[in-house]
């Protein structure tokens, strides 16, 4: 009989554990039985992930990917490591190099040295060492520090990841809530926005032995969007019907300069988020021609972006959640 991954003790560490993505990795990983490390910077703010597991099988340990000594306490004794830490804003010295390239290739480093099996680095299909944003330019300097220290790691580039605590429908509904209009940035640029449970699945197959070592994936879900497109479904799934204001690129900088002073989380778009809207993010032809795509990762009915986004964005409707039980 074959020993199941709970009686193998086989222990996975997801390094960004306690993030939108990495909730969901976690989550799967434990259902399939492996034991979890959650690798964060606050494994007091982690505390959430326990009972997504049995008893003691999932353990935040804290990491910070710019203290190597923390990546290699946080891998000792791992089977499989899983690197979803990224940034969209830098801050203090957490920055793009710091993090995506620096810190990447740290983690693939200490991976190497402890005799992980498996390496799954979760970059973005933006990523492009000709990037016109220093997201993407760092995203492609990053994988490339990855396969240098760890040859046959997995890169999983998926385009947005949607789900209920996302920063993508989420931010743009509550603009919709509290702006008069909605500015309009590169509104032809295509996007093709995949379910972060869907994801979380590929990992877990990349994890059990699924997908080629050195290979790049490019994970899109099943429908191709416009901005334009994606906000409208926004503002419907929302209840909202606020104007456009179309924003030409140079025009579309200008105003994220000028909000370099607010809080991230109340900036509509940084500059560096502007320049990668003048690139479509889809997956590529190359991807499609060789297979390198979520189907391939044994995802082959991917959720829609209707069948999930509608349910969370009900809170940000005109009279509130559940408003449809009050009629």
């Amino acid at each position: 009989m074959a020993t199941s991954r709970r009686e193998a003790g086989s222990l996975a560490t997801v390094i960004g554990g306690s993030g939108f993505v990495g909730r969901y990795a976690v989550r799967a990983l434990a259902r399939d039985g492996w034991r979890v490390r959650a690798a964060v910077r606050r494994p007091d703010l982690a505390g959430f992930l326990q009972p997504m597991g049995s008893v003691g099988q999932i353990h935040p340990v804290q990491c910070n990917v710019r203290y190597p000594a923390s990546i290699a306490a946080a891998l000792d004794g791992a089977d499989v490591a899983i690197n979803l830490v990224g940034l969209l804003y830098k801050s203090g010295a957490q920055t793009f190099d710091a993090v995506h390239v620096d810190g990447a290739r740290a983690i693939a480093r200490a991976a190497r040295a402890a005799g992980v099996k498996r390496l799954i680095h979760v970059s973005a299909i933006g990523a492009d060492a000709a990037s016109k944003g220093n997201y993407g330019r760092t995203k492609a300097a990053g994988e490339a520090a990855v396969l240098s220290e760890f040859p046959d790691a997995i890169i999983l580039r998926p385009s947005i990841v949607f789900g209920p605590e996302d920063n993508f429908f989420n931010r743009f509904a509550n603009l919709a809530r509290m702006s008069p209009m909605m500015p309009l940035v590169g509104g032809k640029t295509k996007f093709q926005p995949v379910y972060v449970g869907d994801l979380a699945q590929a990992m877990l197959a990349a994890a059990n032995g699924g997908g080629k070592p050195a290979t790049v994936y490019e994970i899109g879900g099943p429908e191709i969007e416009t901005f334009r497109g994606l906000l409208e479904k926004t503002q419907s799934w929302a209840g909202r019907s606020k104007p456009y204001f179309p924003m030409p690129f140079w025009l579309a900088k200008a105003a994220a300069f000028g909000s370099v002073l607010l809080p991230n989380h109340l900036r509509p778009l940084t500059v560096d988020q502007v320049r990668m809207l003048q690139t479509d993010n889809i997956v590529g032809a190359a991807a499609l021609k060789e297979g390198r795509t979520l189907a391939a990762l044994g995802v082959t009915k991917p959720h829609t972006m209707a069948s999930i986004v509608p349910s969370y964005l009900e809170r940000y409707q005109p009279k509130g959640q559940y408003a449809h039980y009050r009629g």
